[in-house]
């Protein structure tokens, strides 16, 4: 069984990149977005990607970005990847692919079976593929609000290219929803959090643990 890649997402302070470093994470996750209570501004994130140890990869997070803002922080910080997390089109993932020469992984919200063919359109475009939770009408955030979806929609399936689970895991269920669906990768924000943008290196450390301990499949 190949180990399973754990992203954490949202960090905001130095101490954040150290204990997701330390608990064996494979992805740090800066957010870009003013309205998230994880935002952090080009300048920290800056300070943030270079304190990260050789390894642990980088990746920006950003919603509906213009060019402006992509150059910006593409000319300051260190990154690995860029996540595309809001509503990009397919022809835009493909033209920020091209123009930055990064890998660019697409999220795509879901909540029902109408919502799958999408992964595939952006699957073919996109190095990888955020299968996350849609985010409720109205809300704020298009991710990070701690929301599952019924992970029996996407069992068994795979796409044109790698793809990482997002959406309401937990320390306690994210070993369930790796066996339901088979993913390899895994992506966490609020489920490691002790309030609101703050992360907790203990919760960090025991989920990554858990992603590693995989379970029996559990009944449908």
């Amino acid at each position: 069984m190949s180990e399973v890649n754990v992203k954490i997402c949202g960090l905001t302070c130095a101490s954040d990149v150290e204990a997701v470093a330390k608990a064996g994470a494979r992805y740090a996750g800066f957010v870009f977005f003013p309205k998230s209570p994880r935002h952090v501004s080009v300048q920290h994130a800056r300070e943030l990607a270079l304190a990260a140890p050789v390894g642990l990869a980088k990746v920006a997070l950003l919603v509906n970005a213009d060019d402006a803002l992509l150059d910006e922080i593409m000319e300051s910080v260190p990154l690995d990847m860029l996540q595309l997390h809001g509503r990009e089109s397919v022809e835009r993932v493909a033209e920020v692919r091209a123009r930055y020469g990064l890998p660019v992984m697409k999220a795509v919200g879901v909540a029902s079976e109408a919502d799958l063919p999408a992964l595939a359109e952006y699957g073919r475009v996109a190095d990888q593929i955020l299968v996350d939770a849609k985010a409720p009408k109205g809300a704020a955030l298009p991710g990070g609000n701690g929301l599952a979806f019924d992970w029996r929609l996407i069992a068994g399936r795979r796409w044109p290219c790698p793809w990482m689970l997002a959406g309401g895991l937990t320390e306690e269920n994210v070993g369930a929803a790796i066996a339901m669906t088979g993913t390899r990768q895994v992506d966490v924000s609020s489920g490691v959090e002790s309030a609101p943008g703050v992360k907790d290196a203990d919760m960090i450390a025991r989920f990554v643990a858990a992603a590693r301990i995989e379970p029996a499949i559990p009944k449908l």
